[in-house]
């Protein structure tokens, strides 16, 4: 049986708070993650604890990062009453857990399971996908229309979509109407999976993926030889001889696209 959510406490507008009060939606998510008792899981917002505490009955610890000061008062109260003993909180700002480096010290093999405020959504995959310790796998609660567009195929792409897709398999798992949460948000969110592929960080890709996306309007060629100083004609016959005609943009180039032209350009 899945617990409804406690009585939520009062809701601090700033932090993007959305709980949710589904137990149909909870059952999909526990079902999703498929967890075993040798988990380990950091949970990134945990609310009031509707999937918190059900992980905690599988999993062999729950780490919560949690910012709000009366959530945790919530969480530990249950935690308490309950005698639950493999749940561990920490008050702070999983930013700057991240900024500080403070993670690779806390955990080390580990799942992520998170439902954030969607103005967090970015910032917070980029440095889940480049921490040193990256988890093994990724669960997120994110708004629907980024996590369609971190799944997008060619002709839709975006830089969120190649970084993400450069460091890890991105899968969405189900839609998650926005009548699922407390308070109820105006847009619907999705439940997605981002499995790591074990790939190191590279600031010069990055930097070329950037260079290509500097004027989404505009031509691949133009961009690329303006931010990086490349002979247009270079880019001109790579586009040829990978079948691409030499007026696209950007958003047309596949991730092995991306990578050949990568090549190329650092032999030249």
């Amino acid at each position: 049986m899945y617990n409804a959510p406690m009585e939520p406490v009062k809701l601090k507008k700033g932090l993007g708070q959305n709980l949710l009060k589904d137990g149909n939606q909870i059952r999909k998510i526990m079902a999703s993650i498929s967890l075993s008792p040798t988990d380990v899981i950091l949970e990134i917002g945990p609310g009031t604890g509707a999937i918190t505490f059900e992980m905690a009955k599988i999993a062999k610890t729950i780490v919560c990062v949690e910012k709000d000061r009366e959530m945790i008062m919530a969480l530990n109260q249950k935690i308490e009453e309950e005698g639950i003993k493999n749940i561990e909180i920490i008050n702070e700002d999983i930013l700057k857990l991240f900024n500080d480096d403070k993670l690779n010290i806390k955990i080390k093999k580990y799942k992520i399971v998170a439902n954030i405020p969607y103005y967090l959504t970015s910032a917070l995959i980029r440095n889940l996908l480049e921490i040193k310790n990256p988890p093994e796998d990724i669960f997120l609660m994110i708004q629907k229309e980024v996590g369609e567009r971190i799944c997008a195929k060619p002709g839709d792409m975006s830089i969120l979509a190649i970084a993400v897709q450069y460091y890890a398999n991105p899968k969405i798992l189900f839609t998650v109407p926005k009548g699922c949460f407390y308070p109820s948000p105006k847009i619907d969110s999705v439940f997605i999976r981002i499995t790591p592929k074990g790939v190191s960080k590279n600031n010069e890709y990055f930097k070329l993926i950037k260079a290509g996306f500097s004027h989404p309007r505009k031509q691949l060629i133009g961009n690329l030889s303006r931010e990086l100083k490349i002979d247009k004609e270079i880019i001109k016959k790579w586009l040829e001889d990978n079948n691409l005609k030499p007026g696209e943009r950007a958003e047309v180039l596949s991730l092995p696209q991306w990578d050949s032209l990568f090549t190329l350009l650092k032999k030249k």
